[in-house]
């Protein structure tokens, strides 16, 4: 009996020891993003980690995240690794289709997903001086920003926001008719113009941004969510 209870002594050591680093492991990715785990991301990196929450959210496969933890480790500090320009949309909440959890991401919204100064401020906060390492520009199929636009809408304040769109209307080019909301493939090829003028705008308009893509620290990239699907596509 002795023998038996050094023998499985033994063996629950050499079993612990081998599974200590898939439940550290385990432990960091169902947290909140660390300062360490930061500090080791790149924007490649981050671009994977949204992928791969996109791919579990498609296939019905979430991450089991304890919110209430995340809060918790969150109060004193945050470390997100991405920062996300979405629409205001309602149905893409960016935090649910890339299964990310709280203190892991930026997220910018607007009606139409362009950039004006208060954003391009805000990006300057959350990569620069909060340690994000990618910028993901965000349009999406049938958005009502972008419908609204190509048609010329006029509604208060509203028709203000709508013209940030309409640089994107004028860069479209080709055989599109007719060229209002009623085309969805006109509406598409805006959408599209329009995250790519947005990811132009982010280095052009801000000095900040611009010095850190050219220097490698952060990366910016386009993407298209699928309102029918769930799947974001990212943009060459």
């Amino acid at each position: 009996m002795k023998k038996f209870s050094i023998f499985t002594a033994m063996a629950m050591s050499v079993f612990l020891t081998a599974m200590t680093p898939m439940l550290v492991h385990a432990k960091s990715d169902s947290g909140a993003m660390t300062k360490e785990m930061q500090a080791a991301m790149t924007p490649a990196k981050a671009l994977d980690l949204l992928k791969q929450g996109n791919e579990r959210f498609l296939a019905g496969k979430p991450k089991n995240i304890d919110y209430l933890a995340q809060i918790k480790d969150t109060a004193a500090g945050q470390y997100p690794f991405a920062s996300i320009v979405s629409c205001l949309d309602s149905r893409i909440p960016p935090e649910i289709i890339f299964d990310r959890g709280i203190g892991d991401l930026f997220v910018g919204r607007v009606a139409g997903n362009f950039v004006d100064d208060e954003m391009l401020g805000s990006l300057e906060f959350s990569t620069k001086l909060a340690g994000s390492k990618l910028i993901v520009v965000m349009g999406h199929t049938e958005c009502g920003a972008v419908k609204g636009a190509c048609d010329g809408a006029q509604l208060g304040l509203l028709t203000s926001t709508l013209a940030n769109i309409n640089e994107a209307i004028s860069a479209v080019e080709g055989e599109y008719s007719p060229r209002n909301s009623g085309n969805k493939q006109y509406v598409q090829a805006v959408s599209d113009m329009n995250v790519q003028l947005t990811m132009d705008k982010i280095s052009q308009r801000s000095l900040v941004l611009r010095e850190m893509i050219n220097n490698d620290e952060i990366a910016v990239v386009g993407a298209m969510y699928d309102v029918s699907t769930g799947k974001v596509t990212f943009l060459d």
